[in-house]
């Protein structure tokens, strides 16, 4: 007969794999990708390490992990954003939210969208940079529906918007920039999207 998990041991395990990605995601925000060990995260959690691998098979595994749980919260602080006023105040509210959020956690932007990992990980970064491009996308053609923007295939420009960010940011994020990064990504975007800064 298999062997079934009582209620409290799954609970006992939930638990545990939620302080786990808890550890894993403030080391990533201190020392990045490249020294997330599982064994740092580990003794971040207060667990052995083998509780670690018992829960993630790999580091490529927890890491992955870790990108869905923050990027969920970034996607949502962004939908949120973009959820009221018009197409001007959408688009800037966006920008400011997704650059202001990365800059108050650079170190833990700087993972999500630089520095380099492994294949699963990039994976996981491509589905990240979609779901921002979503938003944007919605953003745009609800604005080219209304009239405000010129005609566009949305999903390219959001696409396009979104890489061109992350790279406005990858120097800020380094510690190589100043403090007019996010004027400067909004006056680009407002331009890039075919109307003028007052669009």
């Amino acid at each position: 007969m298999p062997y079934r998990r009582t209620p409290k041991t799954q609970a006992r395990l939930d638990l545990q794999r939620g302080e786990i990605l808890a550890a894993a995601i403030a080391l990533l925000a201190e020392v990045g990708y490249a020294g997330c060990s599982m064994a740092a995260v580990a003794a971040r959690a207060g667990v052995g390490t083998g509780s670690v691998y018992r829960q993630f098979p790999s580091k490529a595994d927890l890491v992955v992990e870790v990108f869905r749980e923050v990027v969920s919260r970034e996607v949502a602080a962004v939908e949120a954003a973009a959820a009221q006023g018009d197409v001007r105040e959408r688009v800037v509210r966006v920008i400011e939210t997704f650059a202001g959020r990365a800059l108050k956690a650079p170190r833990l932007a700087y993972a999500l969208l630089a520095e380099p990992v492994d294949a699963a990980v990039e994976a996981e970064r491509l589905v990240f940079r979609r779901a921002f491009r979503d938003v944007f996308a919605r953003t745009i053609a609800d604005g080219v529906a209304r009239g405000l923007l010129p005609s566009q295939d949305a999903e390219a420009t959001a696409a396009a918007l979104v890489g061109a960010g992350a790279e406005m940011l990858v120097g800020p994020l380094a510690g190589d920039g100043g403090p007019d990064t996010i004027p400067h990504l909004v006056t680009f975007t407002l331009r890039a999207l075919g109307g003028t800064d007052d669009v």
